[in-house]
């Protein structure tokens, strides 16, 4: 199959895909698309479910496995985009996920369908999962890993993230902290008797506007450690001086710092100035770099490599002990957007490339 061939078929699968709505919560139909295709390429022991989410090969393989990793779930729909059909224009797929990550997904299927599997040097299991988008403690992997403890025997895995084509090693841990200043209500005419809590937060938030992003070496890679404010909340009217005032600050955290030093950092910050809750935390993601298949990655494909300034579910298998590194198809700063779009060309790379790691791994 010519290149021009490979990208029109990619093409037109994650057209397919994006055809079918996966706003996060509502992944049934998809899964339902994806076991019956599954069921088409696999014996049924092979096409284990939980829930809306799929291990589709085997992991009892005598040779080393390499996982393929895709999520099944978007963003919810924008309200501009309702309406708006999933199309090809040109050199694009435009729909929901194209980027993120029905590109990505749809290479993983087309390889599913092209390889020999049985003799390749390294056996492949592929997985497609429900709740990537939403909190930490909600991703589908959780529940499939519980009936599935066998996935640590997994030797490498790639998430097929949306990554321009480079391959993103590690990831940075989040963690989402409210941070609460309290006051005491008073006439805005006569604020003298009371306490301003927004006011209170001046000089903290002085303070992370001035705050430097911090570079974080890890093995060879840089990471930026960086604290924001991403929302606000206080005040209950125009002419009452609010007693409450909180922030969501969001903290992003190099690989090797743990969620508990990671909350260490926040309390060496906030200084008792302010109540501190962690609501969301998510642990950084360990760099492979040691790995040998990822360093056959690499030898094999001649692709870039780069730290991942993101959180990605690489730090989940960290967490489960498997190495895995980020790379897809996909566009980063398309992730998320209004009539969100993917270049076709890549998708034909990306399975060129991940297909000839499969096949001279050894």
């Amino acid at each position: 199959m010519s290149p021009t061939d490979l990208a029109a078929r990619l093409a037109h699968k994650t057209l397919e895909l994006c055809r079918i709505a996966s706003p996060i919560t509502q992944e049934g139909p998809l899964a339902d698309h994806v076991e019956r295709w599954a069921l088409g390429h696999f014996p049924r022991e092979q096409v284990f479910r939980v829930g809306h989410t799929l291990l589709v090969g085997t992991l009892d393989d005598p040779r080393p496995t390499v996982a393929l990793i895709g999520h099944l779930d978007t963003v919810p729909m924008h309200p501009s985009d309702a309406g708006r059909e999933a199309r090809i224009e040109g050199e694009r797929v435009f729909g929901l996920g194209a980027s993120d990550m029905k590109g990505g997904l749809a290479v993983m299927m087309a390889l599913a369908e092209d390889l020999r599997r049985d003799t390749l040097p390294v056996n492949i299991a592929f997985l497609l999962y429900e709740r990537e988008e939403g909190a930490y403690a909600e991703s589908g992997l959780i529940p499939l890993y519980e009936k599935r403890p066998d996935l640590a025997r997994v030797k490498f895995g790639i998430a097929m993230e949306p990554t321009d084509g480079v391959v993103q090693v590690g990831c940075v841990g989040s963690m989402q902290v409210t941070v609460r200043f309290t006051g005491r209500s008073a006439h805005s005419a006569r604020p003298w008797q009371g306490e301003n809590a927004i006011h209170k937060a001046g000089p903290f938030l002085s303070e992370l506007l001035a705050r430097p992003r911090v570079e974080v070496d890890v093995a060879g890679f840089p990471f930026y450690e960086v604290m924001s404010a991403t929302l606000a909340k206080g005040g209950r009217a125009r002419n009452v001086v609010p007693d409450v005032f909180e922030l969501n600050l969001n903290y992003r955290f190099a690989p090797g710092k743990s969620i508990a030093r990671a909350r260490e950092d926040v309390l060496a910050l906030v200084a008792g100035r302010a109540e501190v809750e962690v609501t969301d935390a998510s642990p950084s993601g360990p760099v492979a770099a040691s790995n040998p298949l990822f360093q056959k990655l690499m030898a094999l494909t001649g692709l870039p490599a780069a730290s991942k300034q993101a959180w990605t579910d690489v730090a989940r298998f960290g967490e489960w002990g498997v190495d895995a590194i980020n790379f897809g198809p996909g566009e980063t700063a398309q992730a998320h957007q209004v009539n969100e779009s993917a270049p076709i060309p890549p998708l034909a790379v990306s399975y060129e490339k991940l297909a000839a790691f499969l096949r001279g791994a050894t």
